[in-house]
């Protein structure tokens, strides 16, 4: 009986947040470790899964795909409790899925490949993404000093997308003791979701 397939890069917490999504569910699936650094995703047998050529990328047991993370995740998690029944609540999980995308991933994330992986540090480029990024970090470390998650008392998607690059937010050179709420949460996060501990 064919199951869920996910194609990654395991330096990426874009791919590895869909993966963390079906171990906590208990989905089967297999990873097909998919390099970025390497073009993996650039060949023609990966684009005639996934035309844009990104990871990660969703093959269903039916064989229909999906891509996006985000996306990904919403499929996976249908009807557990990573999303809240409260409509307030599921918002709010969707308001810092949209942020998580569109203004914390493009600065944490980049900001970390490009230390970690090009070693490009210190030009006009890297000190926006740094400033940036403080502001980024100083934002969910205010938003987490009423509440241990993102969307209240209980873990949602919205901790498990948040909790992906910024776990590894020092690898970007950003000090994360400056931000002791999100330090706690992190830990709080890996804890639920059963990661190793940063």
């Amino acid at each position: 009986m064919s199951k869920l397939t996910l194609y990654g890069d395991s330096i990426s917490g874009n791919c590895l947040k869909t993966k963390w999504v079906a171990e906590r569910l208990r989905i089967p699936f297999d990873w097909v470790e998919t390099s970025v650094i390497d073009a993996a995703t650039r060949t023609p047998q990966f684009r005639a899964l996934n035309p844009w050529g990104q990871v990660p990328l969703a093959v269903l047991a039916d064989g229909r795909t999906l891509s996006q993370s985000n996306a990904i995740m919403l499929h996976l998690a249908e009807g557990s409790d990573l999303i809240p029944a409260d409509p307030y609540r599921r918002a709010k999980m969707f308001e810092w899925l949209f942020w998580e995308q569109y203004s914390h991933e493009p600065v944490i994330a980049v900001r970390r490949f490009r230390v970690k992986f090009r070693n490009i540090r210190g030009d006009e480029t890297d000190a926006k993404l740094a400033k940036d990024g403080e502001a980024v970090l100083a934002r969910m470390n205010e938003a987490l000093t009423a509440q241990p998650y993102f969307t209240g008392e209980a873990l949602t998607l919205a901790d498990i997308a948040l909790v992906a690059y910024t776990r590894w937010a020092s690898e970007g050179g950003y000090d994360l003791a400056a931000y002791p709420q999100v330090q706690s949460w992190i830990a709080r996060v890996e804890r639920d979701v059963g990661l190793p501990q940063t």
